[in-house]
C-alpha cells in the first residue's frame, strides 16, 4: 500500500511537495506555538541552540575532548527535553484533544443564571468563602465531571453558597455549571504550572488557571483568605473589583436567552 501511494506521489512530484511542505508547516506552528506560549520550553530551546553551537564550534576546532562529547549530547538532551516538558506537552495534547466543537450540545445560560452566579460570588466574597465555578463552553468538561459528585440541578444563588459553605460535603473542589444546570460539585483540577503567580497564590486559583489553560472555559474564583474575587479565562487571570465588573465578563462570556 506505501509502495502504491509512493508511486504515486513520485508521479504528481508537485502534489508530493506541497503535503511535505504543510506537513512541515503544521509542525512548525506547533512547536512555536508551544515554545513561545511556556517560559521552560523557551528556556530548554534557548540552551538547545547554545549547545549545538557550542558542539559545531568543538567540531570545527577539532578539539580533542569536547569534540568527542558533544556528540552524544543531541541523544541525551532529547531525553532529557522528554522528562522536562512531560507535563507541559501533555497539557497541549490534552487541550488539541479537547477541542471537540459540542456543536448542539453546548447549552446557552440565560439571564436567572447569570444573575445567580454574580450574586452567589458577591455573598461568598462577603463572607470570605472560598469558591470555585467553572462555565463550561465548547469544550467538554465531562472527565472532570464524571469523578466529582453528581447534581444536574437548576443553577441558583441558595444552591451555590449552601455547595461553598465551609465544614459541608461539597465545599472543596469546583462546581461546574453547563448551560442552566450545575452539572456537579466537588470537581478536582490539574493544577497550573505558570511560573509567574506569586508564591502566596493558593491551589484554589491555580486550579482555575489550570483548567482556563487547558480548556476554554470561565472559572470565578473567590478567594478564602481574602474574599477577593478573580476570574480566568485562556489562561489568564484577573481580579473583579465590583458586581459590575463580575456581570460584564459574565456578559461577555455567556449566551444568554439559550436553551435550557
Amino acid at each position: 500500500m506505501w509502495e502504491t501511494i509512493n508511486n504515486f506521489l513520485n508521479d504528481h512530484i508537485a502534489l508530493k511537495i506541497t503535503i511535505d511542505a504543510y506537513l512541515l508547516f503544521i509542525i512548525f506552528v506547533f512547536v512555536l506555538k508551544f515554545v513561545l506560549t511556556n517560559r521552560k520550553a523557551l528556556n530548554v530551546l534557548l540552551i538547545t541552540v547554545v549547545l549545538f553551537l557550542l558542539a559545531y564550534v568543538c567540531y570545527k576546532l577539532d578539539f580533542l575532548v569536547s569534540g568527542k562529547v558533544f556528540p552524544y549530547i543531541g541523544g541525551i538532551l532529547f531525553l532529557t527535553l522528554v522528562i522536562i516538558l512531560a507535563p507541559e506537552i501533555r497539557r497541549e495534547l490534552d487541550f488539541s484533544g479537547k477541542m471537540d466543537g459540542k456543536g448542539e450540545a453546548m447549552l446557552s445560560s440565560n439571564d436567572f443564571t447569570k444573575n445567580a452566579i454574580a450574586d452567589a460570588t458577591m455573598y461568598l466574597s462577603s463572607h470570605k468563602i472560598g469558591a470555585l465555578i467553572t462555565i463550561e463552553k465548547h469544550n467538554s468538561l465531562d472527565q472532570y465531571a464524571e469523578k466529582a459528585i453528581q447534581l444536574n440541578s437548576d443553577v441558583s444563588k441558595e444552591l451555590l453558597i449552601n455547595i461553598f459553605t465551609p465544614n459541608t460535603p461539597l465545599h472543596d473542589g469546583a462546581v461546574i455549571i453547563r448551560g442552566n444546570k450545575i452539572r456537579c460539585a466537588g470537581a478536582y483540577y490539574v493544577l497550573t504550572k505558570h511560573e509567574d503567580l506569586d508564591k502566596t497564590t493558593g491551589s484554589r486559583h491555580r486550579a482555575g488557571l489550570g483548567i482556563s489553560e487547558v480548556t476554554d472555559s470561565l472559572t470565578v474564583i473567590v478567594s478564602e483568605e481574602t474574599g477577593n474575587i478573580s476570574i480566568a479565562s485562556e489562561g489568564f487571570m484577573i481580579k473583579i473589583l465590583d458586581r459590575s465588573k463580575l456581570m460584564e465578563y459574565l456578559d461577555m462570556f455567556l449566551n444568554v436567552g439559550g436553551r435550557k
